[in-house]
């Protein structure tokens, strides 16, 4: 179960229907999902006629409707915050920019294999198109992610066809999978275990010298926090719990380079 505006939904079933995939729901087991309800759901009036066969109750009004160990004021600052982008229209797209991104990124595509094309593949060409071709690469990336969060056009699925245009047809990846890790990646970003842009091979790929991660109170597990010269988490017999609220600490973590992060994704995408 989950937590939507402070009403609980039984989603053990409909969570393999879910088109966002289930592993995001679970993410958000035994929580407060309200933000990330709000986030990911363009048409919320649609979606909630769907929620109505999931209710099996509300909190009680002494029930915060947050985690504990968040707090209240700053996510209501959030919020407020939130309202006020949209009424002033900051997230309407402008069609004509990224028109232009996507006949721009066309075009360096294009030159970057007609440079190698006519004037061959001797050291000077080769460079000129491999850095038009890396820099159309990074282009088609970030339009794409943009398509992803349906964020270009109008409609969901007009986002959607551009997006597998994008990121199947010109770059080789699939668009399934880029949005099943990277929805996950928004509903709980940074959080060690569950956003998987944090789990990167764990000998070449660095995640920074401290970590948000989350930690199930369960039933049958203990957690402890020992203070040393930083924060270390240590945690025996842990076992999930739905009926448990989640709580946050930090994580140290070895330190590594984490510029390959592209070879990372690259890797990931064929594993």
């Amino acid at each position: 179960w989950l937590v939507i505006d402070r009403k609980v939904y039984d989603i053990s079933n409909f969570s393999k229907l879910h088109p966002g995939g289930s592993r995001v729901l679970s993410h958000y087991a035994g929580q407060d999902a309200t933000d990330a309800f709000v986030a990911f759901h363009s048409d919320k009036t649609l979606v909630k006629k769907y929620l109505k066969s999931l209710l099996i109750g509300e909190l009680a009004p002494d029930q915060p409707s947050f985690e504990s160990n968040k707090k209240k004021s700053l996510l209501e600052d959030f919020r407020e915050l939130r309202c006020t982008i949209e009424k002033m229209g900051l997230l309407r797209p402008n069609s004509i920019f990224f028109l232009l991104i996507f006949l721009h990124f066309l075009v360096l595509d294009a030159a970057s294999w007609l440079v190698v094309w006519y004037f061959g593949i001797s050291l000077v060409p080769f460079v000129v198109g491999m850095a038009l071709f890396t820099t159309a690469q990074i282009q088609m990336g970030w339009f794409q992610h943009d398509l992803g969060h349906c964020s270009v056009l109008r409609k969901p699925k007009w986002n959607r066809f551009m997006q597998i245009v994008v990121i199947n047809v010109l770059k080789g990846l699939s668009a399934s999978w880029w949005n099943h890790l990277h929805n996950q990646h928004h509903a709980k970003p940074n959080c060690f275990r569950k956003d998987p842009d944090l789990n990167m091979h764990p000998l070449l790929f660095s995640l920074g010298k401290t970590l948000s991660v989350e930690v199930s109170m369960g039933m049958a597990g203990e957690s402890k926090i020992l203070k040393t010269e930083s924060y270390r988490m240590r945690v025996s017999g842990l076992q999930l719990a739905h009926n448990k609220v989640f709580s946050f600490c930090s994580l140290e973590k070895r330190r590594r380079s984490s510029c390959l992060t592209i070879i990372s994704t690259s890797i990931s995408s064929v594993s």
